[in-house]
């Protein structure tokens, strides 16, 4: 079977299972892990030749800038708190706990300080699915994604030191001190200039290909040049893709920025699918030719481990929250997040890509030509804690979340809809306030946004249920689906018949699409 083949099962696993993960109230991630897991049982299914050290700066650079863009970095500065907290205190103490275990069940120091490394990054993809199918609240939401985003770093340079102690045959507290500095100072650095860069350079485009193709060529020229000068590779991916999230405004132009949002939700939705279809037959492969699973230590090390982890988080989590809790009582406000809501933080502690990449990526020999000591246990016992805590925890996080209650019953679409009245009436304060116009200007512009208001409000009213009767709101998105669709079949029977241009069918249908979207069902 050649590679392409595999690669075509691969997308039809991601392609298929996405609609039944929905349906299924599954983490997509989990429910293509599993698939690739069983793809990699069948017979005549090569494993990916994918070498183990491509994996980080293939995957990691275009997930993390990914993130950067649907992230708030509003919400993340007033969570900055618990998600350092999270992304290193909790990340470091996790690798310590790990390593302590790990040399108690027989690993030298500095082999159980690699496995800690690789075991401590959660993984937020599936948490994340889950979170926006079921509306957790937005700040338990911004603190798994902004640890998930910010432990990679910690985790990575953890791994770094850890692996250079073992070939090198140990580390000075001076390396280890210069080590952190460079990747974090590095890192942050060069993100920030890189980003700065970025930025005037979108300034000077206006064409949203090119656009486009700056923000997706950046991410991984800034993580191989950090990554090159021993900086962190991951923080710098961050920086710049936080900075320009927070600062690219008016560089770039509408149709860049529309372009660029549909490029990067569709890199987010492939590379992430498709990474975990990849893992599940590498963790296949991997764990039948190690022939390690009948070894009774390396078992009792996995389950070891994966009991650190539960337990560490959940000690973490619940911590956190009596502090925050008596915190907010102490000042008389809400408390920001109670027991349930740590019970669900403590269950999305999967691991997945970070900890399979840094397992695989480990070198096979030290400086002394000697094989690396105890790597097959370490590939295993890390391999083993992906498959138990993103199947077991990613297949039962939806069911927990639910018998919870910790789901917001907020509707995002009321807010959207709330957030478009409000625009309308600011760009009609602005027009009231612009001198030096043809009157006949003037009301041909204030026509178009009045109309547009008094449209909004009206339909958001029926949709609300604050007028029409019993079942309005039903009416009203039937109603529409079938003008959209009247103007679906008008624009392609002309562009068939090649009365209008395929590029101006594409601008309409693009103003369709987007109109049947905002209240379809």
């Amino acid at each position: 079977m050649s590679a392409v083949v595999l690669l075509g099962l691969l997308v039809l696993g991601v392609v298929a299972l996405t609609p039944v993960a929905d349906r299924m109230g599954v983490p997509q991630p989990v429910l293509v892990t599993v698939y690739g897991l069983v793809l990699g049982l069948v017979p005549g299914v090569p494993a990916p030749g994918l070498p183990p050290d491509l994996i980080l700066p293939l995957v990691l650079p275009p997930l993390l800038f990914a993130a950067t863009q649907a992230a708030s970095v509003r919400e993340l500065r007033e969570a900055a708190g618990p998600v350092l907290t999270l992304a290193v205190g909790l990340t470091v103490a996790t690798a310590a706990l790990v390593s302590v275990v790990a040399h108690a069940l027989g690993l030298p120091w500095a082999v159980a300080a690699v496995l800690g490394a690789i075991v401590s990054p959660p993984d937020p993809v599936a948490a994340s699915a889950v979170a926006g199918r079921l509306r957790l609240p937005a700040r338990l939401v911004t603190i798994l994604e902004g640890e998930g985003q910010f432990n990679d770093a910690t985790a990575l340079v953890l791994y770094q030191l850890s692996v250079m102690a073992v070939v090198a045959g140990g580390v000075t507290a001076a390396q280890v001190g210069v080590g952190l500095a460079v990747a974090v100072v590095g890192g942050l650095v060069i993100g920030l200039a890189g980003g700065w860069m970025s930025r005037r350079a979108l300034g000077l485009l206006h064409d949203p290909v090119a656009e486009t193709t700056v923000t997706i060529a950046v991410p991984f020229a800034l993580y191989l040049f950090a990554d090159e000068i021993g900086a962190s590779g991951v923080l710098a991916v961050l920086a710049a893709g936080l900075y320009l999230r927070a600062t690219t405004t008016r560089e770039l132009t509408s149709a860049g920025w529309l372009l660029g949002r549909a490029v990067w939700s569709y890199v987010d939705f492939a590379v992430s699918g498709l990474l975990f279809a990849f893992l599940g037959i590498e963790l296949t492969s991997v764990l039948e030719g190690s022939g390690l699973l009948d070894d009774p230590g390396t078992l009792q090390l996995a389950v070891a481990v994966v009991v650190v982890l539960l337990v560490s988080r959940a000690v973490a989590m619940y911590a956190a929250s009596a502090v925050a809790g008596r915190r907010a009582r102490r000042h008389g406000s809400a408390t920001p997040a109670g027991p349930r809501e740590a019970t669900v933080a403590a269950w999305a502690g999967m691991r997945g890509v970070v900890t399979v990449a840094t397992a695989l990526a480990l070198p096979e020999t030290v400086e002394d030509g000697s094989p690396f000591p105890f790597r097959e246990e370490v590939v295993v016992v890390a391999l083993l804690v992906v498959i138990v805590t993103l199947v077991l925890q990613g297949l039962t996080l939806t069911g927990l979340i639910r018998r919870l209650g910790v789901a917001d019953e907020g509707d995002p679409r009321a807010e959207a809809r709330e957030l478009y009245r409000v625009a309308t009436e600011a760009a009609l304060d602005q027009i009231d306030q612009v001198d030096n116009v043809d009157p006949e200007v003037r009301d041909a512009v204030l026509t178009q946004y009045r109309s547009r208001l008094a449209y909004r409000c009206q339909v958001s009213d029926l949709v609300d249920g604050r007028t029409g009767g019993e079942g309005a709101d039903r009416q009203l998105r039937r109603l529409l689906a079938q003008a959209s669709e009247a103007e679906r079949d008008a624009v392609l029977a002309a562009r068939r018949s090649g009365q209008v241009t395929p590029a101006a069918s594409d601008d309409v249908l693009f103003d369709v699409e987007a109109r049947a979207l905002r209240y379809s069902d």
